[in-house]
C-alpha cells in the first residue's frame, strides 16, 4: 500500500473514514451533466464514507431528470447497504449504460438513501467529447473518478488518499 497522504487544512484523508462506512447528508451542490443536459442538480444528497475510498454521492430522484434514467440489466451486492440495482442515463443522443446504481431496499443503516442514485464519474468524463460542461460536480468543481472501474467514488481537491481501486489495491 502507498503511504497515507497527510491532509492539509480543509482536507480529509480517506484513511480517516470509518469501516463499516458512514452515511452523512451533504450541504454542497451536486450536479451531473451529460450531452450538455443537466441530469441532476441537488443540495439534498448524501455521501458514503468508507476507509480508503473517496466519497460516493447519492442523489434524490426528485432532483434528477427522470426521463433520462432507465433501468439497466444486472445488479450487485454490498455487505453494508444490500442489493444494488443499475441504471442507464441518456441525454442528447448519448447513452451511458449501467452508469448509476441505487438501493431500493437498503439495510437499516442506509435507509435514508432508499431509491437515491449514485453515478460513476468516469463515463461522464469520457463523454465530454463535443459537449462542454459534461461531468460530475461538487460545488462547481469537476470531480476526478476513483481509480479503476469497480468503485464509484468522486475525488475533489479536499479529499486525499491514496485511493483503493487502481492496479494493486484490491487487497487493501
Amino acid at each position: 500500500m502507498n503511504r497515507r497522504v497527510a491532509p492539509g487544512p480543509g482536507q480529509e484523508s480517506v484513511w480517516d473514514y470509518p469501516r463499516p462506512p458512514r452515511l452523512e447528508p451533504v450541504d454542497k451542490q451536486i450536479r451531473i451533466v451529460l450531452g450538455g443536459v443537466e441530469i441532476a442538480n441537488t443540495r439534498r444528497a448524501y455521501r458514503v464514507l468508507e476507509t480508503s475510498h473517496p466519497p460516493s454521492y447519492y442523489l434524490p430522484p426528485d432532483d434528477m431528470r427522470r426521463e433520462s434514467i432507465s433501468p439497466a440489466a444486472g445488479g450487485s451486492f454490498c455487505e453494508w447497504k444490500g442489493q444494488a440495482s443499475y441504471w442507464t442515463i441518456s441525454a442528447n443522443g448519448l447513452t451511458l449504460p449501467a452508469v448509476a446504481w441505487s438501493y431500493e431496499n437498503p439495510s437499516q443503516a442506509f435507509a435514508a438513501i432508499r431509491g437515491f442514485l449514485a453515478c460513476y464519474a468516469g463515463p461522464f468524463e469520457a463523454a465530454r467529447t463535443g459537449f462542454a460542461g459534461d461531468g460530475c460536480y461538487v460545488d462547481g468543481l469537476l470531480v476526478t473518478p476513483q481509480p479503476g472501474g469497480f468503485y464509484g467514488g468522486w475525488i475533489t481537491p479536499e479529499i486525499v488518499g491514496p485511493f483503493k481501486g487502481g492496479p494493486g489495491t484490491m487487497g487493501w
